[in-house]
């Protein structure tokens, strides 16, 4: 499993013209799923994700959490994290999970973060979106 999580002080996703989700301050969330991932891949990230000190505190110190912030997620799938590029200049995304086990880990992840975050957002998963960020720093983490 891959994570992309860009802090941000505003993120969208819309499908067709339309939002799908919308956060303020928090964590925009790249998420790919690999082949060989489980949910308890899914528990480990999530935790390790929200539990990020990454907000500055009083003093400009980052210290804080997502949770002490009062800060909100956006988590998008994002399959193109498993690209292959190593040979030739077509990428190929073998490595990324079957769709339909994918899907059900994303939404495993989601429902997993919801029980430390009360506002997760997410995008439509499979479906072609456009996403606005407003990058706070900018800060981007990388997870595996």
């Amino acid at each position: 499993m891959k994570l992309v999580i860009q802090r941000c002080e505003s993120a969208s996703v819309s499908v067709d013209g339309n939002i799908v989700g919308q956060i303020g301050k928090g964590f925009l969330v790249l998420l790919g799923v690999g082949q060989e991932d489980s949910e308890a891949d899914c528990d480990r990230l999530a935790a390790k994700m929200t539990g990020l000190r990454i907000f500055a505190d009083e003093n400009g110190k980052t210290n804080l959490s997502l949770k002490d912030v009062g800060g909100s997620l956006l988590v998008i799938s994002q399959f193109t994290l498993y690209a292959d590029t190593r040979k030739g200049h077509r990428p190929n995304f073998l490595m990324a999970k079957e769709p339909g086990e994918a899907k059900q880990l994303y939404e495993y992840f989601t429902e997993v973060c919801r029980r430390e975050i009360p506002n997760v957002q997410t995008g439509e998963f499979g479906a072609d979106m456009k996403v606005s960020l407003v990058n706070d720093g900018p800060f981007t983490i990388i997870l595996e």
